[in-house]
């Protein structure tokens, strides 16, 4: 009997000096869990317990530096990032301007700003209150935070780029020009040291491609990613690449390089077929991701009022609900391919009498009731498709007002475009060499205003090393402010933030 007690008293010593029956669990720390759990995974097979205790005891440090630290210090061990991080509100505005694309670019490791924000909070709410978690888990989280923030230093944000870009630089990314602009050399078909010097001295926002610079498609995927790695040497900001491939007609790469090949719009538009015009989207979209393009200007979204206007066959119909429906179909298929689609030509030539690129002057005699009942029905369906780009053209609306070609419109570009379609997106002129312009106009003319009416890219003038010359006096000397070149170049570096065409 004194044996039992003897026992009996041993045994209730040895439960005091163990902690059973004292504090309760749920008075103990976070790390005090952790370890409690790493004992109870003692019975696993021997072989797993060694890797997993090592797992166990890294998070255990983590989390003990998490709930020992000051607010301020959580702050800064989650976010590493900080000198390169925006505030929230301009996060969610790059993830507003993030269009189709972005879901390609996202599984590319583009992430934005919002989305890493997201993690992170995610991470610290799991170290800090879900104490239960196994270590294993924990670990996971850990990994996936150090994998953001990497990728976040590896590609800037589009303010911290501006933040470092010259007037130049700036100024450089609101232009898109030819291969041979670059050099001066007649037909490109390759690229060189005149290539990139060129770039290097101005680093241009995008180079347009034609028939004549086509060979093979080996030559065409080299000439575009050889020019990008110039463009990513020179200013860590890659070019958007375009061409004008609609189908039908107007269809470079597939006239020189085998690409698919269509039949007119017109001839689509007939059946009005959503299937069909998705389906010309997917496959020219997919043809020219993977020869390296990441611009495509098309699909044409006029609408066929005057039988002589300078489109013919390229219009999908007279009906603008047809128009709306099949260019609107084509937008998604390009942008389901990752290639920022073109709505043109904004506000339509589909009533034009002439031709823009042969007259000086082209004068399309409609009111803006005329045109919201015809015209603006297509390019809403095909903005809120997703197009990136609209390429706003050279002709003169008398509705308007204000007796200029479109593109160098406030009225066509800011108010309509901007104020009245909503559209937040790109807004590119038509070749500045057409007539319309050139005969009138000196490049840098037509370049400043173009810039006052709200564009964002001045597509082709004749020279544009002039035209950059004379956008950069004109900021100089006050004419135009810097908040407005500021302005056009935050939706250009959004954009190619979305391609992954930010460097450095």
């Amino acid at each position: 009997m004194k044996h039992r007690k003897y026992t009996a008293a041993l045994l209730s010593l040895s439960l005091l000096l163990t902690g059973c029956g004292g504090i309760s669990p749920a008075e103990n720390s976070s790390t005090e869990t952790i370890a409690t759990e790493t004992t109870e995974t003692e019975p696993l097979h021997t072989d797993m317990t060694t890797s997993y205790t090592q797992a166990e005891t890294k998070t255990t440090s983590a989390v003990k530096t998490e709930t020992t630290s000051s607010a301020a210090s959580k702050t800064e061990a989650v976010s590493t990032e900080a000198p390169h991080t925006q505030p929230k509100s301009e996060a969610q505005h790059e993830q507003k301007h993030t269009e189709a694309v972005t879901s390609h670019q996202t599984e590319q490791n583009n992430d934005s700003y919002e989305h890493e924000h997201t993690q992170n909070s995610e991470i610290t709410s799991t170290t800090t209150s879900e104490t239960t978690t196994t270590a294993m888990t924990a670990t996971t989280s850990v990994t996936t935070l150090a994998e953001t923030t990497t990728t976040a230093r590896s590609t800037p944000l589009p303010k911290t780029v501006l933040d470092g870009m010259t007037l130049e630089q700036k100024v450089g990314q609101m232009f898109m020009v030819t291969p041979e602009a670059l050099t001066g050399i007649s037909t490109m078909t390759q690229v060189g040291d005149g290539t990139r010097k060129a770039i290097r001295e101005v680093p241009v926002g995008g180079i347009i491609y034609f028939a004549k610079n086509m060979t093979s498609q080996e030559q065409m995927k080299k000439m575009i990613s050889t020019t990008q790695e110039y463009a990513a040497e020179a200013c860590g900001i890659g070019l958007f690449t375009a061409v004008d491939e609609e189908g039908g007609e107007v269809a470079r790469c597939a006239q020189k390089l085998g690409t698919a090949k269509f039949d007119s719009m017109a001839h689509y538009g007939k059946d009005n077929d959503s299937g069909t015009a998705y389906n010309i989207g997917s496959s020219i979209g997919k043809d020219l991701k993977a020869l390296g393009f990441n611009v495509d200007f098309a699909p044409v979204a006029d609408v066929n009022i005057c039988s002589s206007n300078e489109l013919g066959n390229r219009i999908f119909s007279d009906d603008p609900n047809v128009v709306a429906n099949m260019s609107s179909y084509v937008v998604r298929g390009l942008r389901d391919e990752g290639v920022c689609a073109t709505l043109k030509h904004f506000p339509g030539l589909g009533a034009e009498k002439g031709n823009t690129h042969t007259n000086s002057t082209v004068v399309i005699e409609r009111t803006l009731v005329e045109r919201r009942l015809m015209e603006f029905i297509r390019f809403s369906d095909g903005l809120n498709a997703g197009a990136v780009f609209v390429l706003v053209g050279h002709q003169t609306v008398t509705g308007f007002g204000d007796e200029l070609p479109c593109d160098l419109s406030y009225k066509a570009v800011t108010e309509i475009l901007r104020g009245e379609l909503g559209f937040e997106g790109i807004a590119i002129t038509d070749s500045q060499q057409m007539n319309t312009i050139s005969k009138v106009y000196t490049s840098g003319e037509a370049a400043k205003l173009s810039i006052k009416a709200g564009i964002d890219i001045i597509l082709m003038p004749v020279d544009y090393r002039e035209a950059v010359n004379a956008v950069c006096e004109a900021v100089r000397s006050g004419e135009i402010s810097e908040k407005r070149i500021d302005e056009s170049v935050m939706r250009i570096l959004r954009k190619k933030y979305a391609l992954g065409l930010l460097k450095k």
